[in-house]
């Protein structure tokens, strides 16, 4: 269970606002009452309001309006209305210097940025501009926020394969999940670690981040308001943790935001994902796919659509199409590392796809004489996993690992794993440290 700090709290961006030092700033009154319409579930209104906001006369002659503009862009993103956070995002004025040292608008800016591209799929981008966003919120002295940037960066690490970066990242965010330290999104933050935790050691590891979200109804809001792909996630883990009543209670806060806030298309598509998961309805998901403005959450439909089909025997031509698309959904949405997933699942029907995903190497050690693929088994392998657990974290058998592990052998000048990890630590320990540098 998660503690009782772990609650949701004014985002950073409007903490700057609600300090207006006029009172009577109407761009201040109309962000709070759009973050707390937005808290409440009434994502439409809070959108309104936001966007209220952006276009109200400033009366403090400080930064509320252009914070104002990054809280709509925020909202915006959360629904997956990209075109039109962009949009809003690029009208914010540029801050001198000065101001953006006092308010951190640059790093608000930037983090908001990171979280747009990412849910474009740009993944890449995604973290380097959260990186940056690091940089200036430490610089601003705005630490609250910095593990909103975790988030984007733990993810993007995970989708892309860096194993090592993903692990760190996983009990940075547990312990700020846990330690009630995260600012305006703390399910989220939770979910990242879950799923970063669910990858190292299966659903178990990451129960008491899983039940703490789904039973506390405000938390479970604040998660299926901004990222489409939770709920249908949340559903699959409540189950494999066993408790189909906790997967139900998922798929109902899912359909009653979507029922409340009929005109946003990416709630109802997830509450479809959802719903289908449960019904077990292939037909659901697949609409839910078809539906969903979020590339990486359209592509796991497919795949849950993909795997209900291949279930039934007389449907295995609709589950190899249904998973040749998430294959392709999650390499257009740059996760190498659940395209692999789907290309082997793909290859026990009996479907080839040619060259398999390659990991992108993303932010983690590197080497140039390793591919991204055995510098990935390189870092499990460091990590005391088997051939056997390697394999099944990338989706490989243990014989093409034990393939890997020879040529990763011999390129680094080792003899056995003893040395490897050696090997592998010190190298670790210098990136770590060139990145302080950084």
């Amino acid at each position: 269970m998660l503690d009782s700090p772990f609650r949701l709290r004014l985002p950073p961006v409007l903490s700057a606002v609600r300090v207006c030092r006029n009172s009577a700033c109407a761009t201040a009154g109309l962000c709070e009452s759009s973050f707390a319409a937005w808290a409440d579930g009434d994502l439409e209104e809070g959108i309104r309001l936001a966007a209220a906001a952006g276009h109200a006369e400033a009366e403090c002659g400080g930064n509320c309006r252009e914070l104002a503009k990054i809280w709509h862009a925020t909202l915006l993103t959360g629904v997956r209305d990209l075109a039109t956070a962009a949009r809003v995002l690029a009208d914010v004025d540029e801050p001198t210097a000065a101001r953006a040292e006092e308010g951190g608008l640059v790093a608000a800016s930037l983090l908001c940025a990171a979280d747009l591209a990412f849910a474009e799929g740009n993944v890449t981008r995604a973290v380097a501009l959260a990186g940056r966003g690091v940089e200036r919120a430490r610089r601003a002295g705005l630490h609250r926020i910095v593990p909103d940037a975790h988030t984007v960066m733990a993810l993007g690490a995970l989708r892309q394969g860096s194993m090592s970066v993903s692990t760190g990242f996983a009990n940075q965010l547990r312990d700020c999940a846990l330690l009630g330290q995260t600012a305006h999104r703390p399910s989220q933050c939770a979910w990242a670690a879950a799923q970063l935790l669910e990858v190292q050691g299966g659903a178990a590891s990451a129960a008491h981040l899983v039940v703490g979200i789904v039973t506390d109804d405000r938390l479970l809001l604040e998660l299926l308001a901004s990222q489409p792909a939770a709920a249908a996630w949340l559903v699959r883990a409540t189950r494999q943790l066993g408790d189909e009543g906790l997967a139900r209670r998922v798929a109902a806060a899912a359909a009653e935001l979507a029922v409340r806030n009929p005109a946003l298309r990416s709630v109802t598509a997830a509450a479809t994902h959802a719903a289908g998961l449960v019904d077990r309805d292939p037909e659901r998901v697949l609409a839910a796919a078809a539906a969903q403005l979020d590339p990486w959450a359209a592509a796991s439909a497919f795949e849950d659509a993909g795997k209900l089909c291949a279930a039934r025997p007389a449907e295995r031509r609709r589950a190899v199409e249904a998973l040749e698309s998430a294959a392709d959904g999650y390499g257009n949405a740059g996760a190498p590392r659940d395209a692999r997933r789907v290309v082997s699942r793909l290859r026990s029907l009996g479907v080839r796809r040619g060259c398999y995903p390659q990991y992108a190497g993303q932010g983690g050690v590197t080497t140039s004489a390793l591919t991204h693929t055995e510098a990935a088994v390189a870092e499990l392998v460091s990590q005391g996993f088997t051939n056997s657990q390697v394999g099944d974290r990338m989706f490989i058998s243990g014989h093409t690992v034990a393939f890997h592990l020879k040529k990763i052998f011999r390129k680094m000048n080792v003899a056995s794993r003893v040395e490897l990890t050696r090997a592998w630590s010190q190298l670790s320990g210098a990136a770590a440290g060139g990145a302080a540098v950084r």
